[in-house]
């Protein structure tokens, strides 16, 4: 009898096994296809930078509190959200980190911005 146990307990446990890894394998599909989606829905130098900063151009907005790209709009708020997280007044160093790498994004989403209308302009004149 013990054998049969063993055995059923081997069988039980491949099922599983195998349950999991399924399970694994789709989570991971899920997870590239939402990634290309939302790559797609950016600008191919936008797209980089997000990944290359590690911050997506929507999450620094909602970090910055800030709907559009208003450079004068992204510095107040984020000299206000800088000073207000400092560890020095009891804030928090990982928060004061986010709002830096928020306004790097944005920056960084600003230069892009300013090339391509550049090179529209460019465009336009010939």
């Amino acid at each position: 009898q013990a054998k049969y146990l063993a055995q059923i307990i081997l069988v039980g446990a491949q099922v599983v096994g195998r349950a999991f890894m399924r399970a694994l394998r789709q989570e991971f599909a899920a997870s590239q296809a939402a990634a290309n989606a939302r790559g797609r829905s950016e600008r191919p130098q936008s797209a980089a930078a997000s990944r290359i900063i590690g911050i997506s151009l929507q999450e620094a907005q909602q970090i910055l509190n800030v709907s559009s790209l208003n450079p004068e709009e992204i510095q107040k708020n984020y000299d206000h959200l800088f000073k207000v997280n400092d560890k020095s007044v009891g804030g928090s160093f990982y928060l004061q980190s986010k709002v830096v790498r928020a306004k790097e994004r944005l920056d960084e989403e600003l230069r892009i911005q300013a090339k391509g209308d550049k090179e529209k302009g460019r465009q336009a004149e010939t």
